[in-house]
């Protein structure tokens, strides 16, 4: 790897760990939920967001500058825009805990912040592998098993919202946990994204 090339690399790895730390501090929160917590949370959820928009800003200006860069700076660009989305969608979720004062944690909502602890988990794995491409064994598996996360994501997505409709519960609880559970569908497409971008460069370089 080239020196210059190092940052953008470096660049990703970081932003993809925070995606990691944000995905188990939700989860964490919502096992030891306290509804007197939520504006904490949503503090500490915030401080990880905005780092990762700080390494999105730094990847743009870096990528204004640059001459030459390792791959094509779009795509360079593209997914700095798709890991930091996943940091948004994140405090998204918090957020919503927060609007709708939500006083009790479902057991599903659980199992989906678990689930976007896995996916993360795998973006920071394929993440670290992507400086090396074009040779790495592991990287399109890492990708298939992304997207594999998000497959089961979105068979739990279909089964809360089902739930949902049939608990016949109020009717503000129930529409509050609808936007959440669109929220958790829309982090997990978020994650997908960013293997569906690492595809891509493979498929382009390669």
């Amino acid at each position: 790897m080239a020196k210059g090339d190092k940052f953008y690399f470096d660049n990703f790895s970081q932003t993809a760990e925070i995606t990691n730390q944000a995905a188990l501090f939700l989860v964490n929160s919502l096992k030891s939920y306290e509804p007197e917590r939520v504006i904490q949370m949503l503090e500490e959820m915030h401080t990880l967001e905005h780092t990762a928009d700080k390494n999105k800003h730094e990847m743009g200006t870096a990528l204004t500058k640059a001459f030459v860069t390792p791959i094509d700076r779009e795509d360079l660009d593209l997914l700095s825009h798709k890991l930091d989305d996943v940091a948004d969608c994140l405090e998204e979720i918090i957020q919503k805990f927060y609007i709708y004062d939500i006083r009790t944690i479902r057991r599903d909502a659980v199992e989906f912040a678990e689930k976007l602890v896995s996916a993360c988990g795998v973006i920071s794995e394929a993440i670290e592998q992507f400086s090396n491409f074009k040779r790495s064994k592991t990287l399109p598996g890492l990708i298939i098993e992304l997207n594999n996360v998000e497959e089961e994501c979105d068979k739990l997505y279909l089964r809360s919202m089902r739930a949902l409709t049939k608990e016949h519960g109020d009717v503000l609880e129930t529409v509050s946990w609808r936007e959440i559970f669109d929220c958790f569908e829309e982090c997990a497409d978020a994650c997908e994204h960013v293997g569906e971008c690492l595809g891509s460069v493979i498929m382009k370089n390669t």
